[in-house]
């Protein structure tokens, strides 16, 4: 095995526990995947529910260009589908993370976009939200590409992130560590909307809090 699989293997190991340590994930799914040269480590089906994200390298699966299963132990997860899209359609994409952030999730539940209320989002602009397709499906595929096309400059920065209704984040990142930096991000500016509704003077005005942000960071220096 070569050095860079062994290594993108382990990586994928550590971000998943990372993920589902920092509530960025849940036992009921999300996957992992990242290039390694002409080939692509998936973490396997179940990593979440059977095994919560303790993996061990030999678990996550070496596939093909096309989902074709190389290496590794266990069966290919279902959502590999997106990933590979993803792989087809952004050659600079290098890493792809699904997850179920717990506030994330509140704005999938209710199919809303998160706008950029930190400076540490602006690079990736409103997260939209993609067209409804179920689960699994190469309809899901199709919907989450269609949304990144077009925001090639925030993957040339650091990644581009979509949010599936009724079901997760999918974040591609041209680094895996990249991919998982901006799913934290995203993360804490969704909990922040959240949040904000408890401050004494009442919630903040999401729009104008990050058209303000977005002018603030655009004029500075310039006065």
């Amino acid at each position: 095995m070569s050095d860079l699989l062994s290594e993108t293997r382990q990586q994928i190991v550590d971000i998943g526990r990372l993920l589902f340590d920092r509530f960025l994930t849940d036992a009921a799914g999300g996957n992992i995947s990242a290039r390694a040269g002409e080939v692509i480590c998936i973490s396997p089906r179940f990593s979440g529910s059977k095994y919560q994200w303790r993996l061990h390298p030999e678990q996550v699966l070496v596939v093909d260009q096309a989902g074709n299963k190389l290496e590794g132990e266990g069966e290919i997860s279902r959502e590999a589908r997106v990933h590979i899209r993803l792989y087809q359609d952004f050659p600079e994409g290098m890493a792809v993370v699904h997850s179920h952030p717990r506030n994330v999730m509140v704005f999938a539940t209710a199919g809303q976009p998160i706008p950029p209320v930190w400076e540490g989002t602006l690079k990736f602009g409103v997260i939209q939200v993609c067209k409804f397709a179920p689960a699994h499906t190469p309809d899901l595929a199709e919907s989450v590409a269609a949304v990144m096309h077009g925001q090639e400059a925030a993957l040339h920065k650091q990644a581009i992130a979509v949010i599936a209704p009724a079901h997760g984040l999918f974040t591609l990142g041209k680094s895996l560590a990249a991919a998982f930096d901006a799913t934290e991000r995203i993360e804490g500016a969704a909990y922040s909307i959240l949040m904000s509704k408890f401050l004494p003077q009442g919630p903040i005005n999401v729009a104008a809090t990050s058209i303000e942000l977005i002018a603030k960071v655009a004029h500075w220096g310039k006065s």
